[in-house]
């Protein structure tokens, strides 16, 4: 067990990352993105399948956030990771907060989401030691992104992203 700052004990997860626990429930911090880009002249955004979800299950790009990394790096690598594309920070989007049971232990957990401009890479194009964890990559039309994606907080930030995309092009 770690201690992080402030004297809040921490401990590893199976993947290395650290999470906050106290007396009552653990925190996990993790972080994500939208990745936009225009394709065939409309805005599109990277979703995955994570491994072992059934067919139309879609979700954004999003991990743990590492020990000594910004939750801005963690989307970043995620996006990599998860998407295989490359991308630019925008601005945040906003944050997710859930709870849910591991292993019988409840997880309070905090995901932070940024808006994501696409710059280069293609999509699907997974390094073997990450490609386990997604099933399938695809870009979904931005506009349907709040509705296609399959967890509410998610479909929130994908609407969040409409919104930013829009308010640039009205500028």
């Amino acid at each position: 067990m770690v201690t992080a700052p402030g004297g809040v004990p921490q401990r590893s997860t199976p993947f290395g990352h650290h999470c906050v626990t106290t007396d009552l429930v653990r925190r996990e911090f993790s972080a994500g993105g939208v990745v936009v880009r225009r394709l065939r002249g409309r805005w599109v955004a990277a979703a995955i399948r994570p491994g072992g979800k059934k067919p139309g299950v879609w979700a954004l790009p999003k991990g743990l956030i590492g020990p000594g990394e910004r939750p801005e790096q963690t989307a970043l690598r995620e996006v990599v990771e998860e998407t295989g594309v490359e991308s630019r920070l925008v601005g945040k989007l906003g944050d997710v907060r859930y709870v849910y049971t591991w292993d019988g232990e409840r997880i309070f957990k905090v995901v932070s989401f940024y808006l994501l401009r696409y710059s280069r890479g293609r999509l699907g194009d997974l390094a073997p030691e990450t490609a386990h964890e997604v099933a399938e990559a695809r870009w979904l039309p931005l506009e349907e992104a709040p509705r296609l994606l399959a967890y509410g907080g998610e479909r929130e930030m994908a609407a969040k992203a409409v919104d930013a995309v829009e308010a640039v092009r009205a500028l």
